[in-house]
């Protein structure tokens, strides 16, 4: 029976670490190719803005669908209707057009934004004695297919002499293995480790996100899970672009936001395990910030020493996913309070996210330089300083 129960724990481990992994490429792949996608498809930087702010609106428009989704279907077949849409929506971008390839991005957004909420409510319901080492894990698989999708994306297109369109659909592959793990417990859900959740009753629900809503601390959360997003997905899309200005080829923007995402697995890791641990999680907001703030006044003040900065970015903002989500399962006494906790965060949070694309577009477009965008995404990391300080106390939402 041990056996039994070991087997199914790794079982269930290796589904969710792999399903967590297909979280980042479809939105991070786009960021090597974006100089090539905009100049094929006559595109402005403010055009480029939208397209990779599209998926981030779509995680906080799916984000409150999420939990009812969980509740009358079942974690597990929520998940895996997330993963087919998710191929759905790398093949679309395989068709030729503007249309498809923003119906695909859209696809592929609320997808992800599905997956984002449930996985979180999956962790706290089976490995609630391990909240800290799983969100660790959990936030090492998204920081690793961010990396993987960074680095890998031109090169392995450039070896197989793949167009962008290909290059961006080549990522389903990962889409489809996962889909392929989840078929069996999204079809035939057997109980247990990924069983399926138990209905709440209508009244109750109501009653329990309204008062998620009502709650400052649950907000701290929200504002928190919502500037480190912003920063996260605004360098992820300009990153590259902000070196080839400085006359580093796309190959090594490429390689350096590989390394920013490479060095966020080591902060997504060490942070949550961290966290799980103390009472108070306010200090470990504060060094995550620090860490942010001073990598993204290095690319201003010194950018010669790119690598630096890039090393000390990447700490921060894994560090940085990893803390709001740990702080959702910390801040909530059940399953339930958790999904709904992950719901707002992840609703609010991202639209306030979506907003960093889009606005480091158009201010580069409007200065014809990259300091006033990374300027707003300093004051970005101040405003994520004071939400973690809030949200590190020791207190549960009500």
């Amino acid at each position: 029976m041990t056996g039994r129960r070991t087997r199914l724990g790794a079982g269930a481990v290796i589904a969710i670490l792999l399903a967590a992994l297909n979280l980042r490429p479809g939105v991070v792949a786009v960021s090597p190719l974006l100089g090539e996608i905009l100049a094929d498809e006559n595109l402005s930087a403010t055009a480029g803005g939208i397209l990779t702010t599209l998926p981030v609106l779509c995680f906080g428009l799916l984000a409150p669908a999420a939990p009812g989704l969980a509740r009358r279907f079942g974690l597990e077949r929520a998940l895996f209707a997330s993963l087919v849409l998710l191929c759905a929506g790398f093949a679309l971008r395989l068709v030729p057009g503007l249309a498809t390839l923003l119906l695909g991005t859209l696809a592929v957004g609320c997808a992800i934004g599905l997956g984002n909420v449930l996985l979180p409510a999956l962790i706290k319901r089976d490995f609630a004695d391990r909240v800290g080492l799983m969100t660790g894990l959990y936030s090492m698989a998204l920081s690793g297919g961010a990396a993987l999708a960074a680095g890998l994306t031109v090169p392995l297109a450039t070896a197989a002499g793949l167009d962008w369109r290909a290059a961006l659909a080549s990522w389903g592959l990962l889409a489809v293995l996962g889909a392929a793990v989840w078929a069996p417990r999204g079809l035939h859900p057997a109980g247990g480790v990924l069983g399926p959740v138990r209905p709440a009753g209508a009244q109750q629900h109501d009653n329990a996100v309204r008062s998620v809503w009502r709650s400052p601390l649950a907000w701290a959360v929200t504002v928190l899970m919502g500037t480190q997003s912003l920063s996260f997905y605004a360098v992820n899309a300009w990153l590259p672009e902000i070196f080839v200005a400085a006359g580093r080829s796309v190959v090594v923007g490429g390689w350096l936001l590989a390394l920013t995402n490479l060095l966020g697995i080591v902060g997504s890791f060490v942070t949550p395990v961290l966290a799980g641990r103390m009472r108070r999680q306010r200090a470990i907001g504060v060094v995550v910030v620090a860490l942010i703030t001073t990598g993204l006044l290095g690319l201003i003040l010194a950018p010669d020493a790119a690598i630096l900065w890039v090393v000390l970015l990447g700490l921060g903002q894994g560090g940085g996913i990893s803390l709001a989500l740990t702080l959702m399962a910390l801040r909530t006494d059940s399953a339930a309070r958790t999904s709904e906790l992950s719901g707002m965060a992840q609703s609010a949070g991202y639209v306030l996210a979506a907003c960093g694309p889009l606005g480091l577009g158009i201010a580069h477009d409007a200065t014809g330089s990259w300091t006033v965008p990374l300027l707003v995404l300093v004051a970005a990391s101040l405003v994520q300083g004071v939400a973690a300080w809030f949200a590190g106390r020791d207190e549960i939402v009500r």
